[in-house]
């Protein structure tokens, strides 16, 4: 498949790239493994990972995964998968415009959430309850690592696995990184396009939820970033692409003050109207309660797990395949089995 000049599909990609890119992008020539592959004839390595990532099930299932709220009645209501393509077309802009590299954004973006429970960060919360330490950017890795492809992982570039592990932040800014920082530019654009994506989607369905209205949400939020969902992306992006420097050697992505603390007060009023109050509902908590009940049943019952994780059973300890199997399940895969295996004793006489 090579060009009148001899030259690979592949390598004119990566000759575009070096035109195009600015010089702090990562380039997807070179691009390491852990477990060396020789290069495709038409896909950089970048583009290979995202399409590694696009057909595991392990992608598939996040159409099915609970973003905020459980068992909606509506069809339009975010899922961790709509979450996941938000997330990635609002980083891909803001990356396209400052000149770092598409392809690798897209495919961390693509794989960033792949570690998620069931029901959310209720589901996460209640699985590190049972098995301390569970973080959700680290069990994305490990299904990438290790968990898909039959158990022997996808062999993704380190720039990918990187921008996976790294984008989770914490809870008091949306500039805030929680414990590290990722290595590369295009990790840090999908880290904060993270919590752009979130901070407005989130406000969106709140809103279509009857939680909370318009009117209600900050004075200076909407002053600052706009009345709209579509105008306070664009203002947030906008912001983000005209302050970030990426040619200084020391340079970063960034917000100007004025927005990331119209950005903070917006964050604060989700986690004070939204995400607090939705921890204390009853589905919420017994959302915890199948999470919990699930990890405890299989660590007692671990044969009744599918054969990939019984195999394993003999190379890693029964606690960690347990986790996996129940971070691995959708909503309503973890509620029909919970019926199926504890409501009937529940309902006895």
């Amino acid at each position: 498949m090579n060009g009148p000049s001899g030259e690979s599909i592949r390598e004119r990609l990566e000759r575009q790239e070096d035109a195009l890119l600015v010089a702090r992008a990562c380039r997807s020539a070179g691009a390491s493994r852990v477990h060396p592959e020789p290069p495709s004839e038409m896909r950089t390595e970048f583009q290979r990972d995202r399409d590694r990532i696009i057909h595991t099930k392990s992608f598939r299932r996040l159409m099915h995964k609970t973003q905020v709220f459980i068992g909606p009645k509506g069809d339009h209501y975010r899922t961790r998968l709509t979450h996941t393509l938000e997330v990635t077309q609002i980083a891909r802009t803001i990356g396209r415009a400052l000149g770092l590299n598409e392809d690798l954004i897209e495919a961390i973006g693509m794989g960033h959430d792949l570690g998620h429970t069931p029901f959310g960060h209720a589901g996460e919360r209640a699985l590190a309850e049972v098995f301390p330490g569970f973080r959700h950017n680290e069990q994305s890795l490990r299904i990438v690592d290790t968990l898909e492809n039959d158990g022997r992982g996808l062999n993704l570039t380190l720039p990918v696995r990187d921008g996976i592990l790294r984008h989770s932040k914490a809870r008091a800014s949306i500039m805030q990184s929680h414990a590290s920082v990722p290595t590369s530019l295009e990790g840090h654009v999908l880290k904060i396009a993270d919590g752009v994506a979130y901070m407005n989607h989130d406000l969106d369905d709140s809103i279509r939820a009857g939680i909370v209205s318009i009117e209600e949400v900050p004075a200076e939020v909407t002053r600052v970033l706009g009345n709209r969902h579509s105008q306070r992306i664009n203002t947030l992006v906008a912001d983000i692409v005209n302050h970030s420097d990426v040619t200084s050697t020391d340079g970063e992505i960034v917000m100007s003050g004025g927005i990331r603390e119209a950005a903070d007060i917006l964050r604060d009023f989700l986690y004070e109207r939204v995400y607090d109050p939705i921890n204390t509902r009853p589905e919420t908590l017994h959302a915890g309660d199948i999470v919990r009940t699930h990890y405890s049943y299989f660590l007692d019952n671990p044969d009744g797990m599918p054969e990939p994780y019984v195999v394993a059973i003999d190379t890693e300890p029964t606690e960690r395949l347990v986790a996996d199997f129940v971070a691995s399940m959708t909503d309503r895969f973890a509620s029909e089995l919970y019926e199926r295996l504890h409501a009937p004793s529940v309902r006895a006489p």
